[in-house]
């Protein structure tokens, strides 16, 4: 063992090609006299910075073949030269902690990089494309699709060069809906601020800041976001001054247009599977959809905290649903980034009542208002462990597995008393099962020995010590719920079956 960690002349001549060691090219840096140092004193071979290691770095590794490694090998032999072992080991602990606390969540080290390169790069590519310099004329408005407090939804499209203003759209039908010329092909989702309406104006702001950063952070897990534009003049579909953000169409209906659906969760079959699973029972094929659908939103939901945003409205209405299949959050009006403090105001609430958490606030009413954004951004892993603002989200989450396996509390009368019955129990959802009167179905839930309803019981739950006693979505993703791995087996199963036929 001594000969593998100090090789002598004697293990170099008897075994000169040991797989466990590539012998030191002694002839360019050193001789028979450094070999005998060695013997005499074999605690030279444990030396973490002496020229062993030296030796070893250039020799056994080939640093010029890893000409970026070797650069910062010799700068810190440069700046450590004249400090003694025990600083070298100092200022490699203190190195050490400093990268893992710049690279922990909420990732002061990425946001920089982020803010201060990614950014602007980002800026100059778009406005290089032209996506920075959409008007009206690119767009011709569809449909209405849905409306919020500060914004209406709508479908549309992206109108090409070559097609006549007067040819972009037909009407017809009693619903007066728009047929879309046959060169107008490539539709979009777009959504008007509203004029005229406190803080409309500013979340719309806010929600255009928001999807350019998840579109570098995480944009798999939202909407593919185009840009914006503000209305120059007013016309039969546009108003002058109104914002407008636009979208990738990437699916008109939302968890919520399905759950309506009294044949759900099988309406969303073929579109998660490709196809209906045959020789399946009904209540695994309904449990197969639900958990398929549900790692998705716990999925993008750790993505997006990874980042240091909390989305703050998490509910089957802001989840859409495309035609592949995958299930991607929309609406960050509410969102904030507690990386810098974007968008959050002390005791300031922006919440669904039927889905917020018992705490309320995303963090505690006593917290202080955020300083400047460099500031905030250095101290911000100290914030968030402290507080796990990101479990807000995760009661959100909770409340919409329920409402996917329990069809009772789907509607919005359901709702409302369930989450009146668990604000009594004091969200205790093991209490609310013994003592509610309203029911409930719990098969689909207590399926492979309850792994569902045990999830559920330990989203929808109250805030404990340390503002722990709800797990996370990385936590959640390791629960048995999802590590059986059910729904992922049959989606491959059925992309295979529709490739062989």
């Amino acid at each position: 063992m001594a000969s593998l960690l100090c090789p002598t002349p004697s293990t170099l001549q008897q075994n000169p090609r040991s797989p466990r060691f590539v012998p030191l090219k002694l002839a360019s840096r050193t001789d028979l006299s450094i070999i005998n140092r060695f013997k005499r004193n074999p605690a030279r071979c444990n030396a973490f910075l002496g020229n062993v290691q030296e030796d070893l770095l250039k020799n056994t590794l080939h640093l010029e073949q890893f000409p970026v490694i070797r650069f910062g090998f010799w700068q810190f032999q440069r700046v450590t030269g004249e400090l003694s072992e025990m600083q070298k080991w100092g200022f490699l602990v203190f190195a050490g902690l400093t990268w893992i606390y710049l690279t922990a969540r909420p990732g002061v080290l990425v946001g920089a990089i982020d803010a201060y390169l990614l950014a602007p790069l980002q800026l100059g590519l778009d406005s290089l494309s032209g996506k920075r310099s959409l008007n009206t004329s690119d767009f011709v408005i569809g449909q209405k699709l849905g409306e919020g407090n500060f914004g209406i939804v709508y479908s549309g499209a992206i109108v090409p060069k070559n097609v006549a203003a007067e040819t972009k759209v037909q009407k017809r039908g009693r619903r007066n809906a728009l047929q879309l010329d046959e060169r107008v092909k490539e539709k979009v989702i777009l959504k008007k601020v509203k004029i005229g309406i406190q803080g409309a104006e500013e979340c719309g702001e806010l929600e255009e800041w928001f999807n350019y950063r998840l579109s570098r952070a995480a944009p798999e897990a939202c909407a593919e976001f185009l840009g914006s534009f503000v209305a120059e003049e007013t016309t039969s579909q546009f108003t002058k001054g109104g914002k407008w953000l636009v979208w990738k169409f990437e699916g008109d209906r939302n968890l919520a247009d399905y759950m309506k659906d009294r044949n759900f969760p099988l309406n969303l079959e073929p579109i998660m599977f490709g196809r209906v699973l045959q020789g399946v029972d009904s209540v695994e094929r309904n449990a197969l959809i639900i958990k398929q659908v549900m790692r998705q939103i716990v999925t993008s939901l750790k993505k997006i905290h990874d980042t240091g945003i909390v989305h703050r409205d998490v509910k089957p209405a802001n989840l859409v649903v495309t035609k592949r299949g995958k299930i991607k959050l929309i609406d960050f009006g509410a969102a904030t980034d507690l990386r810098i403090g974007k968008n959050y105001v002390p005791k300031l609430g922006l919440l669904d009542p039927d889905y917020c958490p018992p705490e309320l606030y995303v963090l505690p009413e006593e917290t202080p208002s955020p300083p400047p954004e460099p500031i905030a951004a250095f101290f911000s892993p100290i914030l968030w462990q402290l507080n796990s603002p990101d479990l807000f989200d995760m009661y959100s989450a909770g409340i919409v597995l329920l409402q996917m396996a329990i069809p009772t509390l789907r509607s919005t009368a359901g709702l409302k008393n369930f989450n009146l019955e668990i604000r009594t129990l004091g969200y205790d959802l093991n209490k609310w099962r013994e003592n509610t009167r309203s029911r409930p179905g719990f098969t689909i839930l207590d399926l492979d020995s309850g792994r569902g309803w045990d999830l559920a019981s330990k989203l929808i739950s109250e805030r404990g010590f340390l503002r722990r006693g709800r797990i996370s979505a990385a936590a959640a993703l390791r629960h048995p719920y999802f590590l059986l791995g059910g729904d992922q087996a049959v989606a491959v199963l059925s992309k295979l079956s529709l490739t062989k036929n």
